[in-house]
């Protein structure tokens, strides 16, 4: 499968099962974005679902293929919802990082097995903005030992969450941006020229603000 034919099976599953929304929502950074991912949606839409699951484990058969991993990762909640599947695809041990310790049962920040010394991981999730759940996640992971190889979403935002990640000399990679997804639907005439100029319009602008090197 080419690589636009996986950015246009991975735009028509996110936009047949409502994951793709198109509003006014305020981000966890405070900034207000005229569209939103929430993959949990994915859920309840099994084709869109399995779709969005194969085409991410092709991109991570791309990143396995030239870089170790030992085991996939991902934080709480939306990466969390996916990690099992992907996992099941790649016939590959995965965990869940807590955003918070457990205090009670068994307790601690990992749930569904535990991080040897130098254990290479491949750290997932939905999608990236600035990546600073990214890097707490991360971080957890290397408390206990581990290391992570490379960080593999389903969406990048374009919002400067690559950069911040490389900055941290880590690799990011994505399925596809909102750029091509957006772009890819605009083809297919699956959204209005409307929607799509508000997003790609949003996303230069966010790009324009970002701070450049001197």
């Amino acid at each position: 499968m080419t690589a636009s034919e996986t950015i246009s099976d991975l735009a028509r599953a996110l936009v047949n099962s409502g994951a793709l929304k198109f509003g006014s929502f305020k981000l966890k950074s405070g900034v207000v974005s005229p569209y939103y991912i929430d993959l949990s949606w994915l859920l309840s839409s099994p084709i869109s679902l399995k779709r969005t699951v194969e085409v991410t484990a092709q991109k991570a058969r791309e990143i396995i293929s030239s870089t170790p991993v030992e085991k996939l990762a991902s934080i709480e909640l939306k990466g969390a919802l996916l990690v099992p599947s992907l996992a099941y695809e790649l016939n590959m041990p995965c965990l869940v990082i807590r955003k918070e310790s457990k205090s009670y049962g068994l307790t601690g920040r990992i749930a569904g097995g535990d991080i040897g010394r130098g254990e290479r991981v491949l750290f997932f999730d939905d999608v990236v903005t600035d990546a600073g759940s990214k890097a707490e996640g991360i971080k957890a992971i290397e408390n206990l030992g581990g290391k992570v190889s490379a960080v593999l979403v389903v969406v990048d935002r374009e919002q400067g969450g690559k950069d911040n990640l490389e900055r941290m000399g880590y690799r990011l990679y994505s399925v596809a941006t909102i750029s091509e997804i957006v772009n890819a639907l605009l083809d297919a005439k699956a959204i209005s020229d409307l929607q799509g100029e508000s997003i790609l319009g949003y996303v230069k602008y966010v790009k324009e603000q970002e701070p450049r090197d001197a």
